[in-house]
């Protein structure tokens, strides 16, 4: 299976030098959109510091490709799919942008693929969630690259199962995301023999969560899912302990917490919690080299949604380079058939149906006695390999998969 894989990659970039020198970069100049939430519940997963890390690839490609300047345009999608269609639509009409970066929201994205594909122009998923983008909503023209729901439902699941939480009650946000990651660990829950007792969904952007906590402790479930994320991912917990539910021998799963979540809950709150993340800023030296770099323009430490806003820029840089062009289906064949080999991943590699495959991790939040300052948040407890993390492609119903 490697050597035909390795011939297809070998066949698609020879087409593609052959056809690079009759190529060229539209309007003299590539031209990328940063779309994402820069004032609301997901600010700090993507964000201005997501604008921050894209400036640094490009920074770092040398701000010019084949000799044409690299321009940013960004926006706030106010996760509004409205917002998102309308400002994607007007960049690609009057802006000529080439390649949209960032898309957090899953309802925002799922609006603002749909108008790329039907435009051609490239996206790269770094914030959204939801295992649909490259399943039910797969498009040519997007690549879905930091994490999806599938690995960190039955990453995160899988280990609580493991550990003899059978009955769930899921807290889930009412929106593509978190319908898909409820139907993702309801999938691993019941393939496990336990049992879902209950689900109630909550608007985005909850301020009281005290009535559907209430419901939570009253089920008597064994483990409460937080099928949310952001900032009511944070207000979820924190409502939880006010209430007591770990004292009462509940267990609070967070299906997807981020590094700025529990930075922001603090160890002596998030002690001993589960997770499963893409990256971690202190994983490796390569990782942290470029973390430091980011700590020093933006006093944080990078989400791996942050993180993979500079990896996808820069593969898709040098995709423009090799391939002479920034027309969509030239650079996203030529990101196809080279394998990711930088701080954010190892080996990874993009799949027929848009989802770019790496390692994933199972960390454990560090107790108070273990972290050495603030952002020393996780001990990395298990490597997921990517074959395993994500979907397989026979389970998949994406339109571009060979069957």
């Amino acid at each position: 299976m490697k050597t035909i894989k390795t011939a297809l990659a070998a066949s698609l970039i020879g087409l593609l030098g052959v056809n690079a020198a009759q190529a060229q970069v539209s309007n003299n100049e590539v031209r990328i959109g940063y779309l994402a939430d820069m004032s609301g519940i997901y600010r700090d997963l993507a964000g201005p510091n997501g604008l921050e890390a894209l400036r640094m690839a490009v920074e770092d490609f040398g701000g010019r490709v084949n000799g044409q300047p690299i321009r940013i345009l960004s926006a706030d999608d106010r996760n509004s799919p409205d917002v998102a269609s309308s400002t994607v639509r007007q960049w690609i009409e009057r802006d000529n942008v080439d390649m949209v970066q960032g898309l957090v929201a899953s309802s925002v994205t799922i609006a603002a693929t749909r108008v790329m594909n039907g435009t051609n122009t490239l996206g790269l998923v770094n914030g959204s969630a939801a295992s649909s983008i490259t399943n039910e909503h797969c498009t040519p023209n997007h690549i879905h690259w930091a994490y999806d729901t599938y690995p960190l439902a039955h990453g995160t699941a899988a280990a609580i199962l493991a550990e003899g939480g059978q009955n769930w009650f899921i807290l889930t946000a009412d929106y593509a995301f978190g319908h898909a990651l409820e139907n993702d660990v309801r999938a691993v829950v019941e393939s496990q023999g336990g049992r879902v007792v209950n689900t109630v969904r909550h608007p985005l952007a909850t301020n009281d969560f005290s009535s559907y906590i209430l419901q939570a402790q009253a089920s008597g479930a064994q483990v409460v899912g937080l099928a949310n994320a952001g900032s009511d991912t944070v207000n979820s917990i924190i409502t939880a302990g006010e209430f007591g539910l770990t004292h009462s021998g509940q267990t609070v799963a967070a299906l997807l917490l981020f590094l700025n979540d529990v930075h922001a809950l603090g160890v002596e709150t998030a002690q001993g919690t589960q997770l499963v993340t893409g990256w971690y800023w202190d994983m490796n030296p390569e990782a942290r080299a470029w973390a430091d770099r980011f700590y020093a323009r933006t006093n944080a430490r990078p989400s791996m949604v942050q993180a993979g806003i500079y990896s996808s820029t820069m593969h898709y840089l040098r995709g423009v380079e090799a391939t002479g062009s920034d027309r969509a289906a030239d650079v996203r064949a030529w990101m196809a058939a080279n394998p990711i080999n930088d701080m954010f991943a190892q080996g990874g590699y993009v799949r027929e149906d848009g989802r770019m495959v790496h390692d994933m991790y199972l960390a454990r939040v560090k107790t108070p006695a273990e972290s050495t300052g603030p952002w020393d948040l996780y001990e990395i407890v298990r490597t997921i390999p990517g074959d395993e993390a994500y979907r397989p492609l026979a389970e998949s119903v994406c339109s571009l998969v060979n069957r």
